[in-house]
């Protein structure tokens, strides 16, 4: 599985507040538009003889990187098992593509395009490979992260073994467990409470992983801090640092994480979130994050998922509540709220909250002792691409079905008002 990259909040702000900026070098609204040229009216003059047309060139080979568009055409959906592709050379290029991946590509070439030159087709597969190439500052964000992790796990000795494990009945709950393995809708939400639209608490971890996991954790911080390794955020945030955690993948409980994702939290996301791709989570970023009555209020902000799971793990505190502005897709994400999207719930030691990725959120400020979270981030890469098609997003933002109830509303009224005025018409004389 490939390494998540160092996921980053996005923070969102409501009207009355300062909007966020975007990039781009659109026009504002205060510029000036220029003033349009006037016409000159002249009298037509003869259209002058058309010239002979000049022989077409001859087709040249092409040299190096072809400059041309890319053929429109679509790649084959099963291979060719019996072409031969070409040699793309012996190692990755300069956007890390191996030849190995052009050559299985090139079985996939419709019959039109296998037999020209294999600079041709290196092009026309390089146009649809580059949209998942990562860029080079990914790729070296990548490197760094995978030489950090292997420099933990090299030298990090963990302080409860179970916890490493892929056994799910060392930390779920009897309850939870026999729910999933029934897997039918009405098993799944017995064990959980809709608090509020879309968002849902239950219990799944047994306390004694919570109390090893914040142990785990713990010793992890202590460790580090005795080796004199840096740790990585496992958040960017645009504001003042918060807190401490850290992803729970750089101390090696991936396995035991990506089995929760695949067979626990799976089954539940397609049940209640099917909107955003909850039947196909293929990745997550998890991580730990702690914060006591010195750290500030964690913002109104949305996550980087489909669907997030945020446990409570402990400890003994007080505030900290969670509180809830609408589901937002990313055109609406600073609009305003209405009466009945707000909604406020503690953070309950031991309790699952489940909510939409895209669900405005927040977390007042804690006011005495500690409070320990474990995330867990879920996403779909298919969702995420055909989100990139997609201009309606009713499904799930409520700004989206906000619009168009009023659209509705108004095509109402209009045609009531076409059928008063015709009925009027008829009955006069």
């Amino acid at each position: 599985m490939p390494l998540p990259r160092r996921a980053a909040t996005v923070r969102v702000q409501l009207p009355g507040r300062r909007q966020i900026r975007r990039a781009g070098g659109g026009q504002g609204q205060g510029q000036q538009q220029p003033e349009p040229e006037p016409e000159v009216h002249n009298p037509p003059t003869p259209a002058p003889a058309p010239a002979p047309a000049p022989a077409p060139a001859p087709p040249q080979p092409p040299q190096g990187e072809p400059r041309y568009r890319a053929p429109m055409v679509r790649v084959r959906q099963l291979p060719n098992e019996e072409h031969v592709p070409d040699s793309y050379g012996a190692a990755p290029d300069e956007l890390g593509i191996a030849p190995e991946v052009y050559q299985a590509l090139e079985c996939h070439l419709p019959s039109g395009l296998v037999g020209a030159p294999a600079e041709v087709k290196r092009y026309f597969m390089r146009s649809i490979l580059q949209n998942y190439v990562p860029s080079p500052a990914q790729r070296t964000r990548t490197q760094n992260q995978r030489e950090y992790r292997e420099r933990i796990l090299s030298a990090y000795q963990p302080l409860h073994q179970e916890l490493y494990t892929d056994d799910p009945s060392i930390f779920l709950t009897p309850t939870f467990l026999q729910a999933i393995t029934v897997n039918t809708e009405e098993s799944i939400t017995s064990l959980m409470m809709e608090v509020s639209p879309g968002v849902y608490a239950f219990h799944m971890l047994k306390p004694s992983f919570c109390e090893m996991l914040m142990a785990e954790a713990n010793h992890f911080f202590t460790w580090a801090r005795t080796a004199d390794q840096r740790i990585m955020s496992p958040i960017t945030l645009d504001m003042p640092a918060a807190g401490r955690g850290a992803c729970l993948f750089d101390f090696g409980l991936q396995g035991m994480l990506d089995n929760l994702m695949k067979n626990f939290i799976s089954p539940i996301a397609t049940v209640l979130y099917p909107e955003v791709g909850g039947s196909t989570l293929d990745s997550h970023h998890s991580y730990v994050v702690e914060y006591d009555e010195t750290d500030p209020a964690r913002g109104l902000h949305v996550d980087d998922s489909e669907v997030t799971l945020n446990i409570c793990l402990g400890k003994h505190f007080t505030g900290a509540d969670m509180y809830f502005r609408g589901i937002r897709c990313g055109n609406h994400i600073n609009s305003g709220m209405h009466d009945e999207e707000h909604f406020v719930h503690p953070n309950v030691p031991g309790q699952v909250m489940l909510h939409h990725g895209s669900h405005r959120h927040g977390v007042f400020p804690v006011t005495s002792g500690q409070r320990v979270n474990m995330v867990m981030w879920c996403r779909s890469s298919l969702f995420r691409d055909m989100k990139k098609c997609m201009n309606d997003f009713s499904g799930f933002c409520g700004e989206c079905q906000f619009e168009r109830t009023a659209r509705q509303v108004q095509h109402l009224q209009e045609l009531t008002a076409r059928i008063s005025i015709n009925a009027q018409e008829d009955e006069a004389p």
